[in-house]
């Protein structure tokens, strides 16, 4: 069932660059969105017959390339099972949103769901070959979508963004060739070395090997220093491509953290651990100060994103000091992460929708072109308000339930660098109220640029329909999480277990 879960994507992408180029285009977006619909009634039953706190489940394992120690592993858990159903919900909530994309919807299409087999892939990956194969493979689609379909600047927005991303990966592999290396028998299983523990009692070596992976994932998250590839990219992204990234494509990196860097090297990561603390409040803060800089709405909401993942660090990183404590301070860290991954994909996802909203009706994302558009558009200002309110962790919203655990998890081991971290908090609310105040209230203003329409149309249906399962799914979550956090809990115990060897 997972095979068929990752791969159905790729397999419609191929049929749909297979039909004639006559073929309408409604053919186009009609199968896209049907492929995504199906993967996510695919994902539903999988979550229905998951037992919770039954481990790893719907495990397929074959030969692959056997004389190098690789094998075709996938399996789910509570880390990853939460991932793949965001996942699913994003790449719908795409498709629907691009129903009026005319420009090689084709071509566009196809590429969707190409990336969508990537991601889901690596949430399901249980060798670190195959995790890697997919990792360098969303790279290389997320590079084409940007350049083919971004704005002025793309192709030098997605050339920074390969770069930076892909020597990420090689840094990766140094670090997944390190593990191999020191297992005995030589594998790239990650349930293997995970039991195996290779590197035990060896701090130089484990040291480097963390390194090699920290930086890695680091790129991908991303984190301060190495994350200035993320606001052009996400600037010059169509709307679709913006969210996949923010939403998907970043949680490669902290749900690496939490599957591979953890589990697998936990005395390197034990004595590490503050440095990932620090970069946590660094990255909270620095997003967030450089968020309530911009006056580009997109870039903006590309600078929280730095800030929210900044949260997760320091939630994994202060884990390690909670290893030996009371049971429920070692899981509010971890399941805090994780909650706050599936929170903030359906957040920022929607928010950059309605990013896209916003310049498809006046051609640009500077804040200062507009104001007062609550009077001519409400139901957008009334989506983009919930948007923001629940991406400054409002509590109702999932993101407030995230930020709770992450807080109360890290406090006790890190009271000095969670109380900056709270200091966040302040700042995104105050550049997401300055960004409400400036865009919707005051008298009606509108781009003056030329070709600009003279009105601002409200939210459209299929717009409508793309942007409020997201916005109702953060409420839900933030009402209701238990359905979540059972999954979750489990799983995070499992992690903290391996971590306190």
């Amino acid at each position: 069932m997972l095979t068929v879960l990752v791969f159905a994507p790729t397999a419609v992408a191929l049929l749909l660059l297979g039909l004639p180029a006559r073929t309408p285009q409604t053919v186009f977006r009609t199968l896209w969105v049907a492929a995504t619909a199906a993967e996510l009634a695919l994902v539903i039953a999988l979550w229905i017959g998951y037992r919770s706190g039954g481990g790893m489940q719907y495990e397929v394992r074959t030969r692959w390339i056997p004389n190098a120690g690789v094998g075709y592993h996938v399996g789910v858990d509570g880390l990853s099972l939460p991932l793949l159903a965001m996942t699913c919900v994003l790449f719908l909530a795409c498709a629907l949103y691009s129903l009026r994309e005319t420009r090689r919807i084709r071509e566009f299409a196809a590429l969707f769901l190409f990336l969508q087999t990537t991601c889901l892939g690596l949430f399901v990956a249980l060798d670190l070959i195959l995790f890697f194969v997919f990792f360098d493979l969303s790279i290389v689609a997320m590079y084409f979508v940007i350049v083919g379909w971004g704005h002025r600047d793309a192709a030098r927005a997605a050339l920074k963004f390969f770069l930076y991303t892909f020597i990420g990966s090689l840094a990766l592999l140094l670090g997944f060739i390190g593990l191999y290396l020191a297992a005995s028998p030589h594998t790239f299983d990650m349930v293997e070395l995970t039991k195996q523990n290779p590197l035990a009692g060896r701090s130089l070596y484990g040291g480097l090997v963390l390194l090699a992976i920290v930086v890695g994932l680091a790129v991908k998250t991303p984190t301060v220093p190495f994350h200035t590839w993320l606001p052009p990219a996400h600037t010059e992204a169509p709307a679709a491509g913006s969210a996949i990234l923010a939403g998907v494509l970043l949680k490669m990196g902290t749900y690496g953290f939490l599957r591979i860097a953890m589990p697998m090297l936990p005395d390197a990561w034990r004595r590490y651990a503050l440095v990932l603390v620090v970069i946590g409040v660094v990255s909270v803060l620095h997003g967030a100060l450089v968020a309530l800089a911009q006056t580009d709405f997109k870039r903006m909401v590309a600078y929280t994103s730095v800030n929210h993942m900044g949260y997760i660090i320091l939630a994994i990183g202060a884990a390690a000091a909670t290893a030996q404590g009371p049971a429920q301070a070692r899981s509010l860290a971890i399941t805090g992460s994780v909650t706050q991954m599936v929170s903030h994909g359906l957040i920022t996802g929607a928010l950059f929708l309605l990013a896209g909203v916003l310049y498809d009706r006046g051609r640009t994302h500077d804040m200062g072109a507009y104001s007062g558009i609550a009077v001519a558009a409400p139901v957008f200002a009334a989506m983009t308000g919930l948007a923001a309110f629940a991406s400054l962790g409002l509590p109702g919203f999932s993101g407030f339930i995230a930020e709770f655990q992450i807080f109360t998890g890290s406090l006790g081991p890190r009271p000095v660098a969670t109380a900056l971290c709270v200091l966040g908090i302040v700042l995104t609310a105050a550049l997401f109220l300055r960004a409400l105040q400036r865009i919707f209230m005051g008298p009606l203003r509108l781009p003056d640029a030329p070709g600009t329409p003279r009105t601002f149309p409200d939210i459209r249906l299929h717009e409508s329909a793309a942007i409020v399962p997201l916005l109702v799914l953060a409420v839900i979550l933030g009402v209701a999480p238990r359905f979540l956090l059972d999954v979750i809990e489990p799983a995070s115990q499992a992690v903290l277990e391996l971590l306190a060897r």
